[in-house]
């Protein structure tokens, strides 16, 4: 009997101890009807809930020293579980919450151990909503980015905005686009025209609208206090981490492994530098700069969360842009790619300070700058590699295949409107240039101009030396200055035309000039010299009136066969520059049309009323003269004479 009766007891302690947790009266009142219906033994329970055990007094004097408004609190977060939507009184109920728990943590606050099992259980189950809450709030309010406000801006007006052609590297195609592109390169520069982009100065960037910016402080702020601050950081920077992953996307840039980049093909590969051109703009200056200061609005109350958060979401864009960066620096080089990779250091130079100023977590943040320093500097090192592989590629190139008609070989067109555009990268060249050494620089004093000069100088004066080389190609002597001219004559009209005239002078204009003067005075020489010896008294016999008729016409038909012959070769010669080719004219007549008038005005009667005169004295001084205006117009042509008229 007696066990019986402690077995009783054991089940009724049992049970009120299963009421006691409960500390609801309606709950209560529930359980005690289905214990009853289970063993009648256990009605006496009715009796506990009204009048409980002295042994059991304190502790519910404890838990009815609870503040209502904890219990308010707690029905709330309790009844909030299961909504849609966070209701007003939710975020005050959670601050009552933390309240109580950081009271009791302090002790400030007697309670038994069921109420802090229930203040932690409410706190927990607040900081889960919130967890869930705040990744809703950054997925449904993080702002779309729209490409076409992205890229806004005018047409690049760099070169590397101006697709280089891939053709061969010395191909006539090749230097007529460059020619072109840096026509449009001094147009847009002229008016002002740049190629600034949303994003690219600086420019806030929507990330998340900010009426919602304003409710994910708020949750922040609470699982921050709440000692949650590593699960909201994990959702932030999820959440985040994706964003930015979709705005490269939208950008076109890709994740590849180097290795991968190195095998894209240049057409596609320079397609590529191009977006990331404008995707280190957009992003380092637009949208971790926004990102950054979303950051500091959600996580206003802790620094080093701020910092956490933003390290944490956008070093991963930050590395690939400079993992592409780096596989570009240690590619092959070539001069197609040249401009695009002085483009690719600018853009990283221009955005390294704000990485700097951005990225300042001692650890982390230093990696990242300091990978930024080495990508910059390795492409820096690439650029001048690629120069000097281009100095190089004009230095021994060797095509043994002159041009046809004495015109301005494809070699000058590339190289000088290649110059001309390096001109645009001036201050950059300057400073990768500045611990250079140039040979070959033609006398010019190297501690009187920049480095840019020396390097551009050098360049000209190997073309120049090679255009040297190739005009001894030609057979005739004539047409070895003519081809002189033209090229010698294209690269100082596009020094002078450019502002390569600011850095290599007006001096450098003179001299050249003067060599031009020269090889036209060594072309008339060259190509003249047996027409006019035809014309001389020499050899002829006797005075005006005394000569020999047999010598004589062999004097004219000579003279009729090497104009006949200089006629028909050089009307195919080109010199394009109309002011070049009437000064080349001109010279001719003055030098040919005097001899021929006064030769025939001293000896032409001796012939007339002979038989066939017309055979020896084909042409009249102005004849002659028309006909020089045929020269050099790259058509070849055949002299058809009239029979002239006697007299």
């Amino acid at each position: 009997m007696a066990a019986t009766i402690d077995g009783h007891d054991k089940v009724l302690a049992t049970a009120q101890k299963i009421v006691q947790s409960l500390n609801n009266t309606s709950d209560a009142e529930d359980m005690l009807l289905i214990l009853s219906n289970f063993d009648n033994r256990l009605s006496a329970l009715s009796s506990f809930v009204d009048n409980p055990p002295a042994a059991d007094a304190a502790g519910a004097s404890r838990s009815s020293a609870v503040d209502p408004q904890f219990e308010a609190a707690e029905q709330i977060i309790l009844t909030d579980a299961d909504t849609p939507s966070l209701s007003d009184d939710y975020l005050p109920a959670v601050d009552e919450i933390i309240r109580l728990t950081e009271e009791l943590n302090l002790g400030s606050v007697d309670a038994g151990k069921d109420v802090v099992d229930r203040a932690e259980n409410a706190l927990q189950l607040a900081m889960t909503r919130l967890e869930d809450e705040f990744r809703h709030l950054l997925v449904r309010n993080t702002v779309p980015l729209d490409p076409d406000r992205l890229h806004r801006s005018s047409n690049s007006s760099t070169a590397a905005s101006m697709s280089i052609a891939t053709a061969e590297f010395f191909n006539e195609e090749v230097g007529e686009t460059l020619e072109n592109m840096s026509s449009i390169r001094l147009s847009h520069r002229r008016r002002g025209v740049s190629g600034a982009s949303f994003g690219g100065d600086g420019m806030p960037i929507e990330l998340i609208h900010q009426d919602a910016v304003i409710d994910l402080n708020e949750i922040a702020d609470r699982m921050i206090r709440s000692g949650y601050e590593k699960e909201c950081c994990q959702v932030y920077c999820t959440v985040r981490r994706d964003a930015l992953d979709e705005c490269m996307s939208i950008l076109g840039v890709e994740k590849f492994s180097i290795e991968e980049i190195q095998k894209i093909d240049w057409p596609t590969l320079d397609e590529k530098m191009k977006k990331w051109i404008q995707a280190v703009k957009v992003v380092i200056r637009g949208l971790l700069s926004s990102e950054k200061y979303l950051c500091e609005q959600i996580f206003s109350t802790s620094d080093l969360i701020k910092e956490v958060c933003f390290l944490e979401t956008s070093k991963g864009c930050v590395m690939q842009l400079l993992n592409f960066g780096e596989a570009v620096a240690i590619g092959r080089k070539s001069a197609e790619r040249l401009f695009r990779i002085l483009d690719m250091y600018d853009a990283l130079a221009q955005g390294l300070p704000n990485l700097q100023s951005m990225f300042m977590d001692e650890d982390a943040g230093d990696m990242v700058c300091n990978e930024a320093k080495a990508v910059l500097e390795a492409l820096g090192e690439a650029a001048i590699g690629t120069l000097v592989e281009f100095e190089n590629a004009v230095q021994g190139e060797a095509s043994k295949k002159p041009t046809q008609n004495g015109e301005i070989h494809p070699l000058s067109r590339y190289v000088m409107n290649y110059v001309k555009l390096l001109v645009d990268y001036s201050d950059t060249l300057n400073l990768l240039l500045e611990n250079t050494n140039v040979e070959n620089t033609d006398g010019l004093d190297v501690d009187a101009v920049s480095p840019i000069a020396r390097r551009l100088l050098a360049l000209i004066t190997s073309l120049e030396s090679n255009m040297e080389d190739k005009s001894k190609m030609y057979d005739d002597l004539g047409m070895h200055y003519i081809f002189l001219m033209n090229n010698i004559l294209y690269i100082v009209q596009k020094v002078k035309d450019s502002e390569l005239r600011n850095l290599l002078g007006d001096n450098w204009v003179k001299k050249r000039r003067g060599q031009i003067r020269q090889y036209a005075t060594q072309y008339l020489r060259a190509s003249w010299s047996r027409v006019l010896t035809c014309l001389k008294d020499e050899g002829i016999g006797g005075s005006s009136n005394n000569v020999s008729r047999v010598a004589l016409k062999e004097r004219f038909k000579n003279f009729n066969a090497c104009f006949e012959d200089i006629y028909r070769v050089q009307t195919a010669w080109k010199v394009p520059d109309p002011q070049l080719r009437e000064e080349l004219r001109i010279s001719i007549s003055e030098k040919v049309i005097p001899a021929y008038r006064s030769f025939l005005g001293r000896f032409g009667s001796q012939l007339e009323g002979g038989r066939h005169v017309g055979k020896y004295i084909k042409y009249t001084p102005e004849d002659l003269e028309n006909y020089l205006l045929d020269l050099f117009e790259g058509t070849p042509l055949i002299l058809h004479h009239m029979r002239r008229k006697s007299t």
